[in-house]
């Protein structure tokens, strides 16, 4: 049997650490500052697919809400991406008027689409 790290491709799952990252506003030294790592090891990891430690994968998926799933199985159906849990994550936090007027953007995304499909 292969080990997993001689068959799995890290380098999307790489991209989408760098690239919560970036959209959470903060920069390569400041993670490595957090996580007592060099800067250059936090880029090997983003942009060039090097596989962390299992404990650093758990801390940097975890830190950033990202869900592996869609990256180690590709193919499956029925996860969800990190987008729709990072969304998910942002409503909890909204009050109960805000999710109003983002029930009500959504609508009319929808309602446009429709329009537009026609």
């Amino acid at each position: 049997m292969k080990r997993l790290t001689e068959t799995f491709d890290f380098r999307a799952l790489g991209r989408a650490i760098k690239k919560a990252r970036e959209a959470n506003g903060i920069t390569r030294e400041q993670l490595a500052e957090t996580l007592d790592l060099a800067p250059r090891h936090i880029q090997s990891i983003e942009n060039e697919g090097q596989h962390p430690s299992f404990q650093l994968f758990i801390r940097l998926i975890t830190m950033f809400d990202i869900s592996a799933d869609q990256y180690i199985y590709p193919n499956k159906k029925g996860s969800k991406s990190t987008i729709h849990r990072q969304i998910e994550t942002a409503l909890d936090n909204l009050s109960e008027k805000e999710l109003i007027i983002i029930a009500a953007t959504i609508r009319g995304i929808r309602d446009a689409k429709e329009q537009t499909e026609e």
